[in-house]
């Protein structure tokens, strides 16, 4: 099975922060993924990230990034800042 060009250069980035220069939303708009409200037309932005990321070969990497270095603000690997606050309280009560 032949592997898409776009995920054989993930997986050579992987490693370290390489990765970003895979991500999908290089040539997206930053404005999108850094929402000035959860509500209104900012919502729209969310969802188009989230479309984004959802086809983004580094969307795991970008995600434990965000989680490892505590980013307060945007999406990032296809959640929200509160989603991820979310996971991270679920994860502190899982144990």
């Amino acid at each position: 099975m032949r592997r898409h060009a776009g995920e054989r250069r993930a997986a050579r980035l992987r490693s370290g922060e390489g990765w970003r220069s895979a991500a999908a939303c290089q040539s997206a708009d930053p404005d999108l993924f850094f929402p000035v409200s959860a509500a209104g037309t900012s919502l729209g932005q969310v969802l188009t990230a989230k479309a984004i990321c959802a086809g983004c070969w580094v969307r795991e990497e970008c995600l434990s990034f965000a989680v490892r270095t505590r980013q307060a603000h945007g999406v990032w690997g296809g959640l929200t800042e509160q989603e991820r606050s979310h996971e991270r309280a679920v994860s502190r009560a899982a144990g």
